[in-house]
């Protein structure tokens, strides 16, 4: 059988052409006769490879073998970019020409004639040429094109003027308080109108700024700040911004949480403060006393009631009511005679061309299109329908004119219309001014400085400037989050490798099934988008949104917010991410209602702030998952147990006694013993004598028998009756009003 088997796996016909055996009989002896001196060839099955000779091995040895591989690449590595020359090729690799032009017969197939200064254009050649070297290659900039330090080309305010040259400006006013104590009011006296009726829940929701012209010619900017605890920012604006802080406090309520963070502004900007107090007309209220209180709150002494100690001693205000407009131009003197020894003087106007003006942005005052507030670079901005985006300016500098342009903080602008606080359209806007410059690409932000430059060009370039900066500070910080995620993976590889050595393998199973590149998220969320009518308004609403702590149970996500009316991108936005869409102050056009409406897409609308706050916590409550309590309906004591029979079987049964509520058959039941409870379940039969009964009351003996025959009692043991009921938990979000 193994000799069938030997020759029918054998090629005997190549094996009789090769050796030139006369038969297979001289083959098998061949193989068996160890003093026979012919070929050795392997048998083996597997495989068929023929052994090397000694003369074959002793070739290899002694070197005259015809195929020689080259050695890998050395540890060095050299920079190599594009467009490199053979000189340049030469250099980095520290070898003379001649070497570089002798690789470049086997790297370069193409037959090209090379001198020193020929450029390689294929980036290949240059690899090949590294490689054949024995070294290694990174891509690297080219040495002359590296980046050096780069010229600031930055546009800034212009210097001070000298002493001499400095002339005066109107002052700038801040009326600041705690909400509800009566600054609108007190201030639609001076100017006489009606603002305070405009307003949507009885606040002001806009910071506003409007000029007052006095008897003797003179002029006064007064800058109307919000009191409600919400617009913090646009407060510090108005503080930043103004010359004089006047704080408004009422007669009944006093110091409020509001008073004392306008007065805390107000040393931070390091600018006086001149005390109003308002309804003083009040039955019951003692203004006498009010100074010395208020004092002792806000931590002055009560013998210099103010910021400032150089500043005069407040006294009530004499107006004995405010909303009449009665004995209000007594009040305008004193903030000027206060602001004229303090404010700062303006600089000469000067040439465009010789130096930089800058200007300072605000929002809009109300809603009434008095486009005018406070803030040192914008409370607020807002879109007008075919024109360019508006922006509310408080001018601390010498003359802005119309065709003048100038970048700020984010985006540039050249000055197309002009307009004043009334809504008048004007030439030129002088300083302390507060004007509406239409003209800009995009809305700068609230806060932001804006100056003037000499020319659309050089504005230009101040914008390619600081978008370069932003980009590198955007690089700065992703390469920083790439290290750390470099660095986290380099240790779990570590780990893993040094794991694997332990064992001895090679080679590990994976641990568990492969996580998906995309999870599923089912933590409860709520994603809002917010579109408000000016900046202000916006940055409120998120500095209120930026409180929220309670991600644990519901996160709240902003996925997108700006400012104008609501638009078909952000019905896009909101379809992919499934988020609501609140609108503050601002209209939704009735196509973008109709496809929200298709798209099942919910727009709120809401013009107080504090509503708006209501909505999302309603909102996040409806998201917290439901939790169920237990609701304790009657108590038993056990008396004794019995064993009933069923069938072929005996049963235990629980004789008890209620004694607190009621029993009923269809609830929940829990046996008690002591400190543990030994069972909870349902029901199986409840007895009351011999009848099946659904509810046994107080007082009333009954059998209980439970679902689980392994449950057993004891006399003295406690019997609860109970049903699970669902709680709707609210949020413990406190915004902070």
């Amino acid at each position: 059988m193994y000799r069938n088997l030997l020759f029918n796996r054998l090629p005997v016909k190549l094996l009789h052409r090769e050796y030139q055996l006369p038969k297979v009989s001289c083959f098998i002896k061949a193989l068996t006769n160890n003093n026979l001196k012919v070929r050795r060839i392997s048998i083996s099955v597997v495989c068929w490879k023929k052994r090397r000779s000694e003369e074959e091995k002793a070739a290899v040895s002694q070197g005259r073998s015809a195929i020689r591989y080259s050695p890998k690449a050395g540890s060095e590595v050299v920079g190599i970019w594009r467009n490199m020359t053979v000189q340049d090729v030469a250099d980095v690799l520290k070898k003379d020409i001649d070497h570089v032009f002798k690789v470049l017969n086997f790297a370069d197939k193409t037959g090209m004639t090379y001198t020193k200064d020929t450029v390689i254009h294929n980036p290949q050649v240059v690899r090949d040429i590294v490689k054949i070297s024995g070294c290694r290659f990174k891509l690297v900039a080219r040495p002359d094109a590296e980046m050096k330090d780069e010229e600031n080309k930055d546009a800034v305010p212009a210097p001070p003027a000298a002493e001499e040259a400095l002339r005066p400006r109107p002052p700038v006013v801040c009326v600041m308080g705690h909400v509800d104590h009566g600054k609108t009011t007190l201030l639609d006296a001076l100017r006489d109108t009606a603002v305070v009726e405009t307003e949507f829940g009885g606040i002001t929701q806009h910071i506003g700024a409007f000029e007052v012209k006095l008897p003797s010619g003179g002029k006064v900017t007064f800058l109307d700040t919000p009191g409600h605890a919400a617009f913090t920012s646009m407060r510090s604006r108005g503080a930043h911004s103004t010359d004089i802080v006047v704080l408004v406090v009422a007669a009944d309520d006093g110091v409020m949480e509001q008073t004392l963070e306008s007065i805390r502004m107000a040393r931070e900007a390091n600018v006086p403060i001149l005390v109003a107090i308002n309804k003083i007309d009040k039955p019951g209220v003692n203004v006498v006393g009010l100074p010395g209180r208020s004092a002792c709150c806000a931590g002055w002494p009560s013998t210099a009631w103010c910021a400032s100690r150089r500043a005069a001693r407040c006294r009530p205000c004499p107006c004995r009511r405010c909303a009449a407009g009665t004995s209000t131009r007594c009040s305008r003197p004193s903030p000027c005679r206060r602001s004229s020894c303090s404010s700062a003087p303006t600089p000469p106007d000067r040439s465009r061309a010789s130096s930089l003006k800058h200007w300072w942005t605000l929002g809009p005052a109300s809603r009434r299109r008095c486009w005018c507030g406070a803030g040192r670079c914008g409370a607020a901005a807002r879109w007008w329908r075919a024109r360019a985006g508006p922006r509310c300016a408080l001018l601390h500098s010498p003359l802005v004119r119309k065709a003048q342009g100038g970048p700020s903080a984010g985006p540039q602008s050249q000055v197309r219309i002009l307009r004043s606080a009334e809504g008048a359209s004007i030439e030129e806007a002088p300083p302390s001014c507060p004007v509406v410059v239409l003209g800009w690409r995009e809305l700068p932000a609230a806060g932001d400085l804006v100056l003037e430059v000499a020319s659309e060009k050089r504005a230009a370039e101040v914008m390619r400037w600081r978008a370069a900066q932003r980009m590198k500070e955007k690089q700065q910080s992703d390469s920083e989050v790439i290290e750390a995620k470099m660095s986290e993976h380099q240790q779990r590889y570590r780990a893993m490798l040094s794991r694997k050595r332990a064992m001895g393998r090679y080679k590990l199973k994976p641990e568990g099934p492969r996580e998906k590149m995309i999870k599923e998220d089912t933590h409860p969320a709520l994603n809002v988008i917010v579109k408000g009518d000016v900046d202000g308004s916006v940055e409120a609403i998120l500095d209120i949104l930026d409180t929220y702590d309670d991600h644990e149970r519901v996160r709240l996500d902003l996925v997108h917010f700006g400012v104008g009316q609501v638009t078909p991108n952000d019905l896009e936005i909101a379809e992919a991410f499934n988020a609501i869409i609140y609108a503050f102050n601002v209209e939704c056009p009735p196509a973008v209602a109709a496809d929200a409406k298709d798209l099942n897409i919910s727009v709120r609308k809401h013009n107080v702030i504090y509503r708006l706050v209501d909505d999302v916590k309603q909102e996040i409550t409806a998201r917290i998952p439901v939790t169920q309590t237990e609701e304790v309906i009657g108590e038993a004591n056990v008396l004794q147990e019995f064993m009933v029979s069923e069938g072929r079987r005996k049963v235990p049964v629980a004789g008890c006694r209620c004694v607190r509520g009621s029993l009923a058959k269809n609830a929940l039941y829990k046996i008690i013993r002591g400190q543990e409870t030994v069972f909870e379940g349902k029901l199986v039969s409840m007895k009351h004598l011999k009848e099946e009964v659904p509810t046994i009351k107080r007082d009333q003996e009954c059998g209980l028998k439970f679902d689980d025959p392994e449950a057993r009692v004891q006399p003295g043991d406690t019997v609860l009756c109970y049903r699970l009921r669902d709680v709707a938990p609210r949020t413990d979000w406190d915004p902070g009003f």
